[in-house]
């Protein structure tokens, strides 16, 4: 699985395009501009770098996503998992319940997940 590791600022650039993709160059620019306070050197930098790691993609100057956000955050999640608790899933859901109640239906969507993604 390829890590990608972003910086706050790069984050809050690809929650940009995430929310306006497929967008073109130039309008991302001005989004960035507007939104960052970026020029459009710091723009074109940063989504260099982000195509580089394989997130975004500017093809005819039309920037989109190479992976979506979820899956972005799906990774970023069990490389948390793996760094923090050792990649243990029992570790990080005692750790995240610990000291409070789940609701009849949180506990039974747990359950659903377990079922539906255990091991035969």
């Amino acid at each position: 699985m390829k890590e990608y590791k972003l910086t706050e600022s790069e984050e809050k650039f690809a929650q940009l395009i995430w929310e306006n993709e497929p967008i073109g160059s130039g309008d991302l620019v001005k989004l960035c501009e507007k939104e960052m306070n970026w020029k459009k050197s710091t723009t074109y930098t940063v989504l260099k770098k982000l195509c580089e790691k394989g997130i975004f993609q500017n093809k005819d100057a039309v920037v989109s996503s190479k992976i979506t956000r979820e899956q972005y955050y799906a990774r970023q999640s069990i490389r948390f998992v793996e760094d923090t608790f050792g990649g243990s899933l029992p570790k990080f859901l005692t750790a995240f319940i610990s000291g409070r109640k789940l609701s009849r239906h949180q506990a039974e969507e747990l359950k659903r997940l377990i079922d539906e993604h255990k091991e035969v």
